[in-house]
């Protein structure tokens, strides 16, 4: 064999070396999800009427006096 016959083998079984390497290394994955079910959410929040009537209930007084007209020296 000459040195030039050398170097064509070694380049070849260099290149199919290099391209397994790289075949080997790669690597793919397939996830399947499932389908997502999303049901409503119904909430009802009614605490807060009884402290908003309590609280009008205290501060009408002071809503009347607004309502009502200003005294005479007010002015």
């Amino acid at each position: 064999m000459n040195k030039g016959n050398i170097m064509k083998n070694i380049m070849a079984l260099t290149t199919v070396i290099l391209l397994l390497a790289v075949w080997g290394c790669s690597t793919s994955h397939r996830v399947e999800v499932a389908p997502v079910e999303v049901k409503p959410i119904h909430i009802t929040i009614d605490v807060n009427v009884k402290v908003d009537k309590e609280l009008d209930d205290f501060f009408s007084d002071i809503d009347d006096a607004a309502a009502s007209p200003e005294a005479e020296n007010a002015k």
